[in-house]
């Protein structure tokens, strides 16, 4: 029996120090709404364990997921300078305008991560089905747009888990139904920048 695919020593403590950190700052401030974040976080560490278990994720990307999710911890957590450019209730990275009136942290966020996420259900169709029928499959533009509209699927439960933290918590930082749009828009071009790179690389 061959042995399973195993996440880098790297890795691992690359990703768990930032998150025991987190854990630390949610604690110290008193941030329920973050400790909450970051019990999601702990389930989609299981998750992609297992999925990386089960069909052996590509390294890069195992590091490129893990550096979403320190995004997403430096985003709900690290305060901003009050004379920095930001729109929501909490000074925070997530509430950063890079670009005034335009462009956010969070945008750019959603839009890096989802893209990753489409990367992830590329690889787990493609090894998939390979593992199980014995030959790779092309990355054909129908294949991308689906693994694109599996990323922006899991981008809506994104969503669906943030709307849980405003049922579940006061004065939280997620913003109003003009933000959940626009996080989504950025989902999918995130998502569909993804399927494109794919689809070159064949």
């Amino acid at each position: 029996m061959a042995d399973k695919p195993r996440m880098p020593l790297k890795l691992i403590v690359f990703t768990f120090a930032y998150i025991a950190a987190s854990c630390v700052s949610a604690l110290f401030e008193g941030n329920k709404e973050f400790a909450f974040y970051i019990f999601v976080m702990a389930v989609l560490i299981a998750a992609t364990w297992t999925v990386h278990r089960r069909v052996g994720l590509s390294t890069p990307l195992l590091w490129l997921l893990s550096f979403w999710g320190l995004l997403h911890m430096v985003g709900g957590l690290v305060q901003i300078p009050a004379s920095w450019p930001y729109n929501g209730p909490h000074a925070v990275f997530y509430s950063l305008w890079i670009v005034p009136d335009l462009l956010k942290y969070d945008q750019i966020t959603h839009a890096y991560g989802f893209g990753i996420t489409t990367w992830l259900c590329w690889e787990v169709l493609s090894k998939g089905l390979s593992t199980r029928y014995g030959h790779e499959i092309v990355p054909t533009t129908g294949v991308v747009v689906i693994c694109a509209a599996a990323g922006m699927g899991f981008g809506a439960l994104n969503e669906v888990i943030e709307f849980a933290a405003t049922q579940l918590f006061e004065n939280t930082n997620v913003g109003g139904y003009v933000n959940t749009s626009w996080d989504l828009v950025f989902n999918g071009f995130g998502a569909f920048a993804a399927a494109v790179v794919i689809r070159l690389r064949g």
